[in-house]
C-alpha cells in the first residue's frame, strides 16, 4: 500500500467524527490542484499528494473555527497552524492534522516563464527529480530545483511539526537559510531599494489576494485596506496607496508569518511580497530569537511583554 493509500485510510477513520477533511483534488488542468472538502469516503478518494500541492490550506481554519475539522498539511503549513494556536484562532480539539513528509512543491509561475503560455496544458508529470510538461503538443521537461517554490530551497521543515496521523517516514534534513535574498536587497542604495517597490507597487491591483491568501490574515472583514470607521486608507489608485497597504500587511505578521507563500504565489501580478516579511522575520529572529510556528508552547515576542528584551538594551543607549 502506498503512503497515499494509507493517508485515505487514515483519514476515512476519522471522518464520522469530523464535519469534514480539507485536503487537495487534481484542479481543472494537470498543472494545478485545488482544495477538496471531504464529507464522504467518495470525496477521500480523489484526494492527491505530490508537488502540485502547493496551497496551505492552514489558511481554511479560522472560518470553521467551532466545526471538527481535519486538514492535510505540508511541513511548512504545519507552521501556520502552530502559529494559529499561539493565537488561539482555533482550537486544537477541534482540529485532527493528516501529514506526510514533502520533498517541495513547484511554482506554477517560474514554468509559466519558462514555457510562455499555460492554457492549453495536456499533461504533467511531477517528481522531486524532473518535471515534465506537455502544452499544446509541445513537451518541455525541467530539473524539480529550477521550478520548485523559491521556499523550498531553504526548507527547514520537511515533516510537519504538528500531527495527529502521520503517514510515511519522517524527513529531518534541514536546509540553511542565511537570509541572503534579504542582506542582497539590503545592501543596495536607498533610493534604489525605494524605486524597486514603487515600480512593484505599479503593477498592483488591489485585488488582495495576498492578504485572502494568508492564513495569519483574520481580521479581513475589518481590514485596514477596506474598513470606513475608523478610516485608516483611501481607495484611490495610487502607487503610495497600494505600498501604504503593503506595510501595513506586512508589519502586522511580524513575528507571526510562517512564510509559506501564499501571498507571493496568489498574487496575479507577480509581485515578490515574501521579500517584505522575511525582513521583518530576519528582525525577528535577530532580536528575539524566534521562528513562527515552530514551538508550540510559546508566545509570538510581539504579543508578550518584557521590561527589558535581551537584545534590546535601551537603557545603555
Amino acid at each position: 500500500m502506498s503512503n497515499l493509500d494509507t493517508l485515505k485510510a487514515k483519514i476515512k477513520e476519522r471522518l464520522p467524527d469530523l464535519d469534514m477533511v480539507v485536503g487537495w483534488e487534481q484542479g481543472f488542468d494537470p498543472l494545478r490542484a485545488t482544495p477538496l472538502f471531504m464529507r464522504t469516503e467518495e470525496d477521500v478518494d480523489r484526494l492527491i499528494w505530490n508537488p502540485l500541492c502547493v496551497h496551505n490550506l492552514a489558511t481554511y481554519l479560522p472560518g470553521l473555527k467551532g466545526r471538527k475539522v481535519g486538514v492535510v498539511v505540508k511541513g511548512c503549513d504545519s507552521r501556520s497552524i502552530i502559529e494559529l494556536l499561539q493565537e488561539k484562532l482555533i482550537n486544537r480539539d477541534d482540529i485532527v492534522v493528516f501529514s506526510m513528509p514533502c520533498e517541495g512543491v513547484v511554482s506554477v509561475r517560474k514554468i509559466q516563464n519558462r514555457i510562455g503560455s499555460l492554457d492549453y496544458v495536456e499533461s504533467v508529470e511531477a517528481d522531486t527529480g524532473t518535471v515534465k510538461v506537455t502544452v499544446d503538443g509541445s513537451s518541455q521537461s525541467f530539473g524539480f530545483p529550477d521550478v520548485a517554490a523559491s521556499k523550498c530551497g531553504r526548507c527547514q521543515y520537511h515533516t510537519a511539526l504538528l500531527s495527529d496521523e502521520f503517514v510515511g517516514e519522517p524527513n529531518n534534513e534541514k536546509a540553511e537559510d542565511d537570509y541572503s535574498d534579504v542582506t542582497s536587497f539590503e545592501a543596495r542604495p536607498q533610493e534604489e531599494r525605494l524605486a524597486f517597490w514603487m515600480t512593484e507597487m505599479q503593477r498592483c491591483i488591489q485585488c488582495y489576494a495576498c492578504r485572502n491568501a494568508c492564513p495569519l490574515c483574520v481580521c479581513r472583514d475589518h481590514c485596514v485596506a477596506q474598513s470606513r470607521d475608523p478610516h485608516w486608507m483611501t481607495q484611490e489608485n495610487s502607487t503610495q496607496n497600494k505600498w501604504f497597504f503593503q506595510v501595513i500587511h506586512a508589519m502586522h505578521l511580524a513575528g507571526r508569518c510562517t512564510e509559506c507563500g501564499e501571498c507571493e504565489r496568489a498574487c496575479p501580478v507577480g509581485i515578490p511580497l515574501l521579500l517584505l516579511k522575511r525582513k521583518l522575520n530576519k528582525e525577528i529572529e535577530e532580536l528575539f530569537d524566534y521562528k513562527a510556528g515552530t514551538l508550540i508552547d510559546s508566545t509570538p515576542p510581539l504579543q508578550a511583554f518584557k521590561v527589558e528584551e535581551d537584545n534590546i538594551n535601551e537603557r545603555g543607549w
